[in-house]
C-alpha cells in the first residue's frame, strides 16, 4: 500500500463529502510556516482539519516534528496510517488528534477503519496561524482594522505580530479560514 493509494482512496471514501461541498476547500499539501512542513490534505470550512498519511511503506520519523508543526495551527488532525505503523503512532499522538486505519482488502481495495475521532485543539499559536496569509491577504485584514500608510510595509513577519495583537484568536481562526477558501491561485492551480 502506497502513499498515493492512501490518497486516493481517503479523498474517494472518507472526503468525498466535502469535495461537494462549495463551502468547503479540499486542499493537498498545505504549506505550514512557510514550507517548514506540509499537511498531506487540507481539510478548510469550519474549521481547518489536516490529515497526515503514512502509509506501510512509509516512516514514522518525520511524524514527531509533523506533529509539533501540526498542534501550533490546524483546529483538528488525523493521522491516517497503515496497519504496519498504527500501534507504534498510537503513543506518539495527543489525545486530540484522530486516527484512522488504512486497511488493504483481498482485492486492492483500501477501507478506512476509525481507531480515534479528531476533537478540537485547545493550544494553537496565533503567530503560526497567522503564517498561513500571504501578505496581501495580511495587509487587507490590517485596513480594515484601521492601519494604513507605512505600517503596511513593513516586514511580513512584523504584520503577522501586528495582526495576532490586533485579533481575538476566534476572529483570527475564522479569518485564516475566508482567507484561504477565497483564494484564486494555489501553485498554479485551484484546489478542489
Amino acid at each position: 500500500m502506497r502513499d498515493s493509494d492512501v490518497r486516493r482512496a481517503l479523498h474517494n471514501r472518507v472526503l468525498r463529502e466535502h469535495h461537494n461541498d462549495p463551502n468547503t476547500l479540499v486542499l493537498n499539501e498545505l504549506g505550514l510556516r512557510h514550507g517548514a512542513c506540509r499537511v498531506d490534505v487540507a481539510i478548510v470550512n469550519g474549521s481547518l482539519h489536516g490529515y497526515e498519511l503514512k502509509s506501510d511503506l512509509d516512516t514514522l520519523e518525520r511524524l514527531p516534528a509533523q506533529i509539533d508543526l501540526y498542534s501550533k495551527v490546524l483546529d483538528k488532525a488525523t493521522l491516517v496510517v497503515g496497519e504496519r505503523h498504527a500501534a507504534k503512532a498510537l503513543p506518539l499522538l495527543p489525545e486530540w488528534w484522530g486516527i484512522k486505519i488504512a486497511v488493504m482488502g483481498p482485492r486492492g481495495g483500501i477501507t478506512f477503519e476509525t481507531s480515534r475521532m479528531a476533537a478540537q485543539n485547545t493550544h494553537i499559536e496565533p503567530l503560526a496561524l497567522a503564517e498561513l496569509l500571504w501578505r496581501s491577504e495580511v495587509t487587507e485584514l490590517l485596513g480594515a482594522k484601521g492601519f494604513e500608510g507605512g505600517v503596511l510595509r513593513k516586514s511580513r513577519g512584523h504584520l503577522y505580530r501586528l495582526l495576532v495583537e490586533a485579533s481575538e484568536i476566534d476572529e483570527l481562526r475564522n479569518s485564516v479560514r475566508v482567507c484561504l477558501k477565497s483564494r484564486e491561485n494555489w501553485r498554479g492551480q485551484r484546489p478542489s
